[in-house]
């Protein structure tokens, strides 16, 4: 795969993908934004606001969800689906991922994307950029675990299960499913754009990702489609029931069921 250019400050290549991928960019937001650093400790912080706490509370009001550990599960999906899709974006769009280090990427939690996210500076990630022109798709996905999977969302999980003791399977299911579904719009917009480079390369760098030891037997990747193998528990939410990736045909309990 050929690269296109270097990273914009504005990361402008994004914004055709969707407000779901874009990204907000150069130097600092325009409000308050807590820095994701600080999001992730696995305690309140003893001052100030709580943005974790926050978010959660704000999708249990929205959904209505039975249990606060329902929203845990849909808080988590939703941040984890906007860091893979800005990061695949960058990745398949520029050739390169930016550095997405929590210190550097600042969140709102009140936000609906894209005004969510902001990064206050964009430079290329530490990795080797050289290597993730690779037709294979190894050098990106290399890249986006550090970038994306230990920077924030093993973090993230460690967070929430300490602090809700929401289970580890759940969250990597979770984090499973948002990338897959992130590559999948990619893989639909490239296509309709007549970039079948962009989505051969998505497509193995999404392989390679789900097969990484993080992720590895969260689910069954076929073409685009992926099957979980856990539940983000969408289901028990009033009207909600199963995601197209859910380990479920139907929602537990029901009467159409399948032993």
């Amino acid at each position: 795969m050929s690269l296109l250019v270097d990273l914009d400050p504005r990361l402008s290549a994004l914004r055709p993908l969707g407000g779901f991928f874009a990204l907000r960019a150069c130097g600092p937001p325009p409000r308050p934004f807590v820095p994701l650093a600080q999001v992730y400790g696995p305690t309140p912080p003893e001052a100030g606001p709580d943005p974790l706490a926050f978010r959660v509370r704000k999708v249990e009001e929205a959904l209505r969800a039975p249990a606060t550990r329902v929203a845990v599960s849909v808080a988590h999906q939703g941040l984890a689906a906007r860091l893979w899709s800005a990061a695949l974006g960058c990745a398949v769009l520029y050739g390169r991922v930016p550095d997405l280090d929590p210190r550097l990427l600042h969140w709102d939690p009140g936000a609906a994307a894209p005004d969510d996210l902001w990064l206050t500076e964009v430079r290329p990630h530490s990795g080797d950029m050289r290597d993730v022109s690779d037709t294979s798709g190894e050098g990106t996905a290399a890249v986006l675990v550090s970038a994306v999977l230990r920077a924030h969302l093993v973090p993230l999980a460690a967070a929430l299960r300490a602090r809700y003791r929401v289970a580890a399977g759940l969250l990597r299911g979770n984090t499973a499913s948002a990338l897959a579904g992130a590559a999948r719009e990619l893989d639909r917009w490239a296509r309709a754009h007549g970039r079948p480079d962009a989505a051969a390369h998505v497509r193995s760098v999404t392989a390679g990702l789900l097969d990484h030891p993080l992720l590895a037997g969260t689910g069954t990747l076929t073409g685009t489609a992926f099957r979980r193998r856990s539940c983000c528990l969408y289901y028990r939410v009033p009207g909600g029931g199963v995601c197209g990736d859910c380990c479920f045909p139907s929602p537990p309990g029901s009467v159409s069921q399948s032993p």
